[in-house]
């Protein structure tokens, strides 16, 4: 939106977190960045050490493990005890909730020492692993082997049990969906105590294709079997600049993928990954992946681009270069390209650390980097935590790929934030109808990038300060999240739950679908045990008459249109 466009909003008047926020660097880089350095020393010492035991060690201590967290849940007394959540700490979630449901009363089981990739089953491309094994961890095991996860999450802190729970998205889910749909089969522990098995086609059919969005609250998960796939040693990138209006870099985004002649299943003409970055209005850069041997990558005029080198430029301002260079195309270790995010934090390190992405900071301190989300969270009060809920955005619109172009247009008008990440998924037609579903009918309309079973969707990723906050003006925060809920509703869109959300439970349930949800909570004794999904996401602190609500689910259904789905 230019300057002429741009509504005219007054001036809004600092306050004292304003200056705290912009002299926070001060923290950041001498509390937060040694500490975030040493915990992840830390951890990926504990990482190796579990990496050399054997897998009969390895299962056996999961196995106690269980044990302990079915001898817990029946330390529960239902008439005393509140609803049961995890005994994390609410400030290490790497979403931006405030997670106010532990503020409340409630009930800890300890899941800190699920933390084990258990088994790598080559034969059955497998990979068994417990909920808090992060991206980092698995990928260090796996792409040695020339194997991944189907959907590798770019940030390294990112968990296997938060993906599977929440959200989980990459550059390679227009072939794969989300992460959450590589997942073949659920170890959980029920709210009796039973530990169950849940695949597509087994007796817990019903709760295997629950538990993606559930927010933790049909059971606990204690282990995840996740499809793994061949992959080679780097990747093959493309750097494609698109100009033009925002309609324009939409359509230069949708073509990067999806061949207009509808050969979505074509590996010759969809590539491995994909991924597009709008920089302002008029200007785009789209990159396409292919998996490529280290002998293709080493052929003599070959530019082998290692992006993870603590020196390197923030893997988004490289790829902007791309609008002055033209196109071209370079190679990265795979590895370092599936975290190619993790070091700037997408661009949110811009607005922690402003300088961060200059040479002089990258060569001395660059290797501190990044912060850890959860100390950054750790280290900011209420007044602070309030400030970036109205000042900044952060947030994920889930949105039917041919309406990309009006969604574009609706966050350049109503939050003016650059740069956009804009990343395609397929929304599967499943057996069962899901908490997010295709738009009924799309396999008859067969657009760009649909097929048969599955439409096509893009995760358009909105982080940073808005406009408008930039330009010192008035901004209301929370009534732009609520217009943007309104538009996902209103265009069959949704929106991921680790993001600060101001939905009642009413358009909650529009947004969501109820009925397979509903149903598992009461057929596998959720309710009252375990708290709801709305009542996890929904904005502020819990009072004691709704935690008594929620115990006895006087409120549970209150607004959600439920249906018997077929076992």
């Amino acid at each position: 939106m230019s300057d002429l466009e741009a509504p005219l909003r007054p001036k809004r008047k600092k306050i004292w977190v304003d200056y705290f926020v912009q002299f926070r660097w001060i923290i950041v880089i001498f509390v937060v960045l040694p500490i975030s350095f040493t915990l992840y020393f830390l951890t990926y010492l504990g990482d190796v050490r579990s990496e050399r035991k054997s897998f009969k060690q390895r299962q056996k201590e999961h196995d106690e493990n269980v044990q302990k967290v079915v001898k817990r849940l029946k330390q529960r007394n239902p008439s005393k005890d509140g609803l049961v959540c995890t005994a994390r700490k609410p400030w290490i979630a790497v979403g931006m909730r405030n997670v106010d449901y532990k503020r409340a009363r409630h009930f800890e089981v300890d899941l800190s020492a699920f933390r084990n990739i258990l088994v790598i089953d080559e034969d059955r491309m497998i990979a068994r692993v417990e909920p808090l094994v992060n991206m980092g961890q698995i990928t260090r095991v796996t792409v040695p082997m020339n194997l991944s996860l189907a959907v590798v999450a770019e940030l390294d802190d990112l968990t296997v049990g938060g993906l599977i729970n929440g959200y989980g998205i990459e550059g390679s889910s227009h072939i794969y969906g989300l992460f959450s749909d590589t997942v073949v089969a659920y170890e959980i522990v029920l709210a009796d105590g039973r530990v169950v098995r849940a695949t597509k086609d087994n007796e817990f059919s019903d709760l295997f294709y629950a538990i993606p969005w559930s927010q933790g609250t049909l059971g606990l998960l204690v282990s995840a079997e996740i499809k793994l796939i061949p992959i080679k040693e780097y990747m093959r990138l493309t750097y494609k600049p698109v100009v033009g209006n925002i309609k324009d870099l939409a359509q230069g985004y949708i073509d990067s993928f999806a061949p207009r002649d509808g050969d979505q299943d074509n590996p010759e003409k969809v590539p491995d990954f994909v991924e597009t970055m709008i920089y302002n209005p008029t200007q785009a850069v789209c990159m396409t992946g292919k998996y490529a041997s280290k002998e293709e990558a080493k052929k003599k005029g070959n530019v082998i681009n290692s992006v993870g080198w603590w020196f390197k430029p923030w893997f988004y301002q490289h790829a902007e270069t791309a609008l002055k260079r033209g196109e071209f195309m370079e190679y990265i270790p795979t590895r370092e390209y599936y975290h190619r995010h993790t070091r700037c934090l997408y661009w949110e390190g811009k607005l922690i650390l402003p300088f961060a992405d200059q040479w002089w900071f990258r060569f001395l301190l660059g290797w501190l980097m990044p912060p850890k989300v959860s100390l950054l969270k750790a280290t900011q009060g209420e007044a602070i935590r309030n400030y970036y809920h109205e000042m900044h955005v952060i947030q994920d619109m889930l949105v039917p790929l041919y309406k990309v172009g009006d969604a574009l247009e609706w966050v350049d008008r109503e939050m003016e934030v650059y740069p956009i990440w804009l990343c395609p998924h397929r929304l599967y037609k499943l057996p069962a109808k899901t908490m997010i579903y295709p738009e009924p009918g799309f396999e008859l309309q067969r657009r760009q990038g649909d097929t048969h079973y599955a439409q096509m969707y893009t995760d358009i990723g909105v982080y940073y300060a808005p406009g408008p906050v930039l330009r010192g003006e008035v901004f209301d925060g929370a009534d732009a999240v609520r217009k943007l809920e309104n538009w996902l509703i209103e265009n069959h869109g949704f929106q991921p739950q680790y993001a600060v959300s101001e939905l009642s439970e009413k358009n909650f349930w529009k947004m969501f679908d109820a009925g397979l949800y509903e149903h598992c909570r009461r057929k596998y004794g959720a309710v009252g045990t375990f708290m709801s999904v709305y009542y996890k996401s929904k904005k502020g602190r819990k009072t004691e008459k709704e935690v008594q609500e929620a115990e006895q689910a006087h409120h549970e259904t209150a607004y959600a249109e439920v249906d018997q789905p077929v076992d």
